[in-house]
């Protein structure tokens, strides 16, 4: 994983897991609605994870 995708992840989690597909896209859209950190964290797991 990039610093790019770090730094996406960071500021904008939703955007930085948009290629991973639309599963990925709606977790992470749904848990940085309920709090931001959250939303961080999952796009950092996510982007992280080699087998997607």
């Amino acid at each position: 994983m990039g610093i790019f995708k770090v730094i996406l992840c960071i500021i904008f989690p939703p955007l930085a897991v948009v290629d991973k597909g639309c599963g990925s896209f709606i977790i992470v859209f749904i848990l940085t609605c309920l709090g931001w950190i959250p939303g961080v964290i999952a796009a950092l797991i996510i982007n992280n994870n080699p087998n997607r």
